[in-house]
């Protein structure tokens, strides 16, 4: 029964009604031990009717076992995977060891337990408990959060308890959370008199207010030790009385009044993370510790047995009773334990036991941890793979494998985003190794997390000067390694180290294989890009483009660099086709991080050839996509996308979406995506303000190549508008050499447009004449509405009001379909001036769809079907069927069939939103 928590329990009532009504939710209830988070958790499931009640706990000896919690959550809907999209369902069964698979992306399992859920709870709301969850194994927890934010339209309510005040910490995020704290005097003293069977008066009550805070569990246990003189207040209280952490205490002091064999048998029941009754009896058994010393333990209300499984009274019996347990004693009992287990189910629990008995070097244990690890990496368990290669290494005396060990640990630490744990494992593994190529792959992985996580700069050190160390002993590493230096330095990163990449490594012959030639491509022209030399760049990186390397899957190191070059080149649709090659791949097999990468990173070409519509609905897909993976600095890059979006359409979230984003590059590293954050921020702050001199100061602060060309057209505008024509004649020399050093036509078309806004008269003309001709040859079409405007406003002053007109309704129509409002309203301004009334589109006829609705839409439109729809963007069904009930509604059709038959052209949609690619 529950003392008192009404505003509590109304709140989770809340939470489940919310989603009887499909309109699901998350809630992490919060305490220190002992505060009622459990029984809370059990009123909440005990009051449900009709709901289909999940749980699960974690177990702190069972953390190492990857999906080890989830799968005791989920096994009562395991007969509806066959139900799932089919690669969901293979990683699901996979995770959960069912199958053997290689290479399972993580996320895709994370996916099909959001899809598990929503499928159960279409025959039935699902309320799903997860009790002491500061001790679920790594994935399970990451799991669950990952479903927790993707639950606005399930019927799906999650639970969470967590302790508080413990070395390990859930880390929930931005999940709504309940602190619980102790009970108030008035059911503080129901407590104790129900518990005591007698009155307890107030002042009495106070004292032990005061000593344990109300904490519920220490009121139990001072009911059931104290004298009923001492609660009744004829006889004084003992001193000190025993707060929170004494609880553990009078459990430790129940248990050692217990026969020294159900001593035995309660640390073999603390140490055991199955929760089997014969598991433990026989582990016990084999330690002197039969049936008789079970039924003492019960009998001191410690541990109860219910149904085959045993229960402890609370974890606080589990952590006092293991903890004050002497080394030798633990493994003994993890001896035992591991000798109990038996049956494939339970081998990797039995050689986590073996880890735990071992005193010293075993290489036996070791290999089995190895092969542990590797099955937990297959399936997407990180975590757990890094835990059992850093206990294998632990193991092992062989110095080398012992590095190679630890090296395979710092890989899983990485890919499960224990970034502080890969760069000391990292570090550990460079210092200890003999193998040159060991040592420059440690190196190169520690590089990358530093340019990722910490500091560009020393990063592109490090991995220089690992290349350099290499290069004698692997020339095909050296290469790779200079190859990711150079494009580091190609973004701002470069060390100042003295060594120049290209220096390394010898030109690869002829006979070599492509994507050898490729690297050396990119290396050269990347590296000259970095120098400043985009004459001697381009052709080596067109050489890339050309190699004709075959991209097998998510190559991560080839595919996302010819995309760079791409950028850096200006190649939009080259930009285009690596990224949607990238991110098509990505969403195929799952890998959410890649599918992160891809989005934010086309999303610059978007934005730059006026397709904002899609522009904004990847930077709103990257945003929770970022927000999930747990790394607060991988949302700066989305969110500084969607602030210059929202300047670019005036959007009154513009400056709020800046601040934001200052504020995670204040308080996050944001690695490589530093320079392009900084350049994006400076220039929406531009565009949002209404002083030239301001403007002028933000476009001049933008420092990257790569960023600089992009905004051309607003700082050379500015520029000359601010007053500085000297360095409008400055950024426009720039972006002319660029454009003859790469011929790209939006590039000379921005040069001639710049060039005319420095010169007069008959010269101009015949600048913003070459800039249209220009444009003509470019998918650009904001800048080209730019020049436009530009020409008119030039021919309008030039009492050429006739020509003008043309120039000014062609960049007003652009303008409004963008919903780019203040260059809409100045072109609007000017063709009045000109003498002709503007016409634009009735607002009425505009479609306010949402960047997600759009998405929905496109997808359908392209044959997908809800389940479908819903993998691709790492959704439910029912979260895609919500959507599409609104876009039928907001587009007036009824069926898939019109909406395929809708046009769903950008210009329609006067959000901004639009289609994915």
């Amino acid at each position: 029964m529950i003392q008192g928590r009404q505003q509590e329990r109304a709140a989770i009532a809340a939470l489940v009604e919310q989603a009887e009504a499909s309109r699901g939710g998350a809630l992490v209830v919060r305490g220190l031990p002992g505060v009622g988070k459990s029984v809370l958790l059990d009123d909440a499931a005990a009051r449900t009717h009709g709901m289909q009640v999940l749980r699960t706990r974690g177990v702190e000896s069972e953390s190492p076992l990857a999906f080890a919690a989830l799968h005791r959550l989920l096994r009562p809907l395991l007969s509806h995977i066959g139900r799932l999209p089919g690669p969901q369902a293979h990683a699901l069964r996979a995770a959960f060891g069912e199958i053997t698979a290689e290479g399972v992306d993580r996320f895709l399992v994370f996916l099909a337990v959001l899809s598990l859920l929503a499928e159960a709870a279409e025959h039935s709301p699902v309320l799903a408990v997860v009790d002491d969850a500061q001790w679920l194994d790594d994935v399970s927890a990451a799991a669950l959060l990952f479903v927790a934010r993707r639950l606005d339209a399930e019927r799906v309510v999650l639970l969470f308890g967590a302790r508080d005040g413990d070395e390990r910490r859930f880390d929930s995020g931005d999940l709504p959370e309940l602190d619980l704290t102790g009970l108030d005097a008035t059911d503080a003293a129901e407590l104790l008199e129900r518990q005591s069977g007698t009155a307890v008066p107030a002042d009495v009550v106070r004292e032990l207010m005061t000593s344990t805070g109300g904490n519920p569990l220490a009121l139990v246990e001072l009911a059931r030790s104290l004298t009923p003189e001492q609660l009744t207040g004829t006889s004084r209280l003992p001193h000190p009385l025993p707060l929170t952490a004494g609880v553990e205490r009078a459990f430790l002091d129940r248990c050692r009044r217990l026969p020294e064999a159900a001593q035995t048998f309660l640390l073999v029941a603390a140490a055991d993370d199955t929760g089997r009754l014969t598991t433990v009896c026989r582990a016990a058994q084999t330690l002197g510790a039969g049936d008789e010393s079970l039924d003492a333990v019960e009998g001191s209300g410690l541990l109860r047995s219910v149904g085959g499984h045993l229960e402890l009274r609370h974890p606080l019996v589990r952590s006092a009773v293991y903890g004050a347990a002497t080394d030798y004693r633990r493994r003994r009992v993890h001896q035992a334990l591991a000798d109990a287990l038996t049956g494939e189910d339970a081998s990797e629990r039995r050689v986590w036991h073996l880890a735990a008995a071992a005193q010293g070097p075993d290489p036996d244990v070791a290999a089995q941890l190895d092969e542990v690890a590797h099955r937990s990496r297959s399936r997407g368990g990180h975590e757990a793979a890094s835990a059992a290669w850093e206990r294998a290494a632990d193991l092992t005396t062989a110095a080398e494998r012992r590095a190679e060990l630890l090296y395979e640990a710092a890989q899983s630490s990485y890919l499960a985003g224990q970034i502080t744990r890969a760069r000391t494992l990292n570090e550990t593994v460079a210092a200890v190794t003999q193998d040159p190529g060991l040592r420059a792959d440690a190196v190169r992985r520690r590089a990358r997390i530093e340019w990722n996580t910490g500091s560009v700069q020393w990063g592109h050190h490090m991995i220089l000067q690992g290349a350099q160390d290499v290069a004698g002993a692997d020339p095909t590493r050296a290469l790779e390694m200079g190859m990711f230096a150079a494009a580091v330095a190609s973004f701002g990163g470069d060390s100042g180290i003295d060594i120049r990449p290209t220096a390394l490594i010898a030109q690869p012959p002829t006979t070599a294989p492509a994507r050898v030639h490729c690297f050396w491509h990119l290396l050269v022209g990347l590296d000259h890009i970095a120098r400043g030399d985009i004459r001697q760049g381009a052709p080596a990186l067109r050489a890339a483009f050309a190699d004709k390397v075959t991209l097998e899957g998510i190559d991560q190191d080839l595919l996302p660099n010819l995309g760079i070059a791409a950028l850096h080149l200006g190649d939009d649709h080259a930009a285009r086709h690596y990224h949607d090659l990238l991110l098509s791949r990505a969403r195929s097999t799952g890998a959410l991080v890649m599918v992160l990468y891809a989005l934010t990173r086309r999303n610059l070409t978007d934005i730059a050839v006026g397709d904002w519509a899609t522009a904004r609905a990847g930077a709103a897909e990257a945003l929770p996509l970022a927000q999930g993976i747990g790394q607060p600095g991988l949302t700066a890059f989305p969110q500084a996308l969607l602030a210059l979006l929202d300047a670019l359409q005036s959007k009154e979230t513009s400056l709020q979406r800046m601040t934001a984003t200052e504020q995670i590059v204040q308080h996050h590293p944001t690695g490589i995506v530093t320079g392009i954050v900084h350049d994006l921020l400076h220039w929406g702050r531009a565009v949002a303000g209404e002083d030239p001199a301001s403007a002028h100061y933000h476009l001049a602060e933008m420092r990257l190549p790569i960023m600089c060309r992009q905004a051309t057209v607003d700082r050379v505008e500015t520029a000359v508008r601010a007053g500085h024509p000297d360095q409008a004649r400055t950024w426009v020399e720039d972006v002319e050499k660029f454009a003859e050093a790469t011929g790209t036509a939006w590039a000379s078309a921005a040069a001639h447009h710049g060039r005319a806004l420095v010169t007069d008269g008959p010269e101009a003309d015949i600048c913003y004449r070459a800039a249209l001709e220009h444009h003509q040859n470019s998918t650009r079409v904001f800048d080209r509405a730019r020049t436009q405007l530009a020409y008119g406003e030039f021919l309008r002053r030039a009492r050429r009001r006739v020509d003008a007109r043309p120039q000014l309704q062609a960049a007003l129509e652009t303008f409004t379909d963008l919903g780019a409002h203040r260059w809409e309203e100045r072109a609007a301004q000017e063709l009045r001036a000109s003498g002709r009334t503007a016409r634009r589109r009735d607002p009425s006829t505009a479609v306010a769809l949402t960047p997600q609705e759009i998405q929905v839409a496109t997808l359908v439109q392209e044959g997908m079907t809800n389940r479908e729809a819903a993998a691709h963007l790492f959704l439910s069904p029912r979260t895609i069927d919500f959507h599409l009930r609104n876009v039928y509604a907001k587009l007036g059709v009824s069926s898939r069939a019109e909406l395929i038959r809708h046009p769903l052209d950008a210009g329609a949609y006067s959000s901004g939103a639009s289609r994915p690619r």
